[in-house]
């Protein structure tokens, strides 16, 4: 069922997570299909928010975990690009050190020696053999940490070009690798440090919301200029 949303373009959007999965259909014909897959690590109470609040009267929200295992992030995120062929994916974990939610900018390939929950490292030490040191999100996270930060959420917003080295920046990576850039990773805060719930669920859909409108201003432009 098409909902209007800011602009020409309709929106259908159905949500997994830990998957998370919007599809766009425009009204007119103009931007093309659509979709974005959106996967979350160890979020669940925060993305339970979301899931709450919804991203709009055309939003289904469906929550699935990915396990904390190199080897299932792995064969995970291709099977599932391969399946929904997405146009952007965002990815969403916990960070013990964060006190502000924070959008990376780029995943890395090497330097993962830390133990996963089955008590695996990659011998390699790496994302992908003979893949870039590092690949950046096609979104302009400065761009929605600005948008994001004049809305006057009681939430701090900043950005960061280190994901950590281990599960979430190798799933970032992973997914940057297999999409071209077309992903992104936020990281939220422990619960209660110092934002509850309702607070992170609210930062997390202003932030995926202004992707998406970044996004598809960024496919608009695209597609005009091929058009003339």
């Amino acid at each position: 069922m098409p909902v209007g949303l800011r602009s020409r373009a309709a929106w259908y959007s159905t949500v997994y997570m830990y998957h998370s999965f919007f599809i766009r259909s425009p009204a007119d014909g103009c931007l093309g299909c659509f979709c974005v897959l959106a996967i979350v690590n160890s979020a669940a109470v925060s993305t339970g928010e979301l899931e709450k609040l919804g991203l709009g009267d055309s939003v289904d929200l469906h929550v699935y975990e990915i396990p904390v295992e190199y080897q299932t992030v792995q064969r995970l995120i291709p099977a599932l690009w391969e399946k929904h062929s997405p146009q952007l994916v965002v990815h969403v974990g916990v960070s013990g050190m964060a006190t502000a939610v924070t959008l990376e900018k780029c995943g890395h390939n090497k330097g993962y020696k830390g133990l996963d929950n089955c008590r695996f490292c990659p011998g390699s030490h790496c994302c992908v053999e003979d893949g870039p040191e590092s690949i950046d999100s096609i979104i302009d996270m400065d761009a929605v940490c600005e948008r994001v930060t004049t809305l006057g959420l009681d939430v701090s917003v900043t950005i960061s070009q280190d994901a950590g080295r281990y599960l979430c920046d190798f799933t970032y990576y992973t997914s940057l690798y297999q999409s071209h850039g077309r992903s992104a990773f936020v990281h939220v805060p422990p619960l209660g440090k110092p934002y509850n719930a309702d607070q992170l669920g609210r930062a997390l859909r202003a932030i995926i919301e202004e992707m998406l409108d970044l996004l598809e201003q960024s496919e608009g432009k695209i597609n005009c200029c091929h058009e003339h």
